[in-house]
């Protein structure tokens, strides 16, 4: 590839990260909900793109790498962010307080018992995939069935979950996130 080959290519790399901005921009607003921080982090994951044009090894999957890019951004500002934010009393109840060792036992039962009722093919995938955290592939291959059962099966297993546990959706979403998190 001669001289002028790669100037081209590098114009022709640089034109498609740049068309990618609207929808990096997008993305970040709609993870933010912020015009500026949006632009900023759009911006940036940009300036990383051009940056780091020589890791990526696939030039088809160039918009999920600027994707990848942005997400990190976004974390990063995050991880920034948290000594600034206020302590919140209520956000630290107590945790051997026997009402919320009581809450959280409760809806670690209804948990259990919903996840119970739901066919075996849906209980398998939805341990696997939410209480385990196997990739789809990997829980194809466990349960030896093609990914999109794995994939139908689990949504129609959330979807169930969703009905059943409805009415402990409506609890603070604090107590609820840390009784989720023990039942894994």
């Amino acid at each position: 590839m001669g001289m002028f080959d790669r100037i081209t290519l590098s114009k022709q790399f640089k034109k498609r990260i740049a068309d990618e901005r609207p929808r990096l921009y997008r993305m970040a607003y709609a993870w933010c909900c912020d015009p500026a921080l949006a632009d900023d982090l759009a911006q940036e994951a940009i300036a990383k793109g051009l940056q780091k044009a020589g890791q990526l090894r696939e030039a088809e999957r160039l918009q999920s790498w600027l994707y990848a890019i942005l997400h990190n951004c976004w974390r990063t500002h995050l991880r920034r962010q948290r000594p600034d934010q206020p302590l919140d009393e209520e956000a630290f109840p107590c945790d051997e307080c026997p009402e919320t060792v009581n809450q959280r036992q409760q809806v670690v039962d209804r948990v259990r018992g919903a996840i119970k009722t739901l066919p075996l093919g849906q209980r398998e995938v939805i341990t696997l995939v939410d209480l385990k955290g196997f990739a789809y592939a990997e829980v194809a291959q466990i349960l030896d069935i093609p990914i999109g059962t794995v994939m139908s099966r689990l949504s129609r297993a959330r979807q169930a979950l969703l009905v059943s546990l409805a009415d402990v959706q409506q609890q603070p979403q604090t107590t609820i996130r840390t009784s989720l998190r023990r039942v894994k």
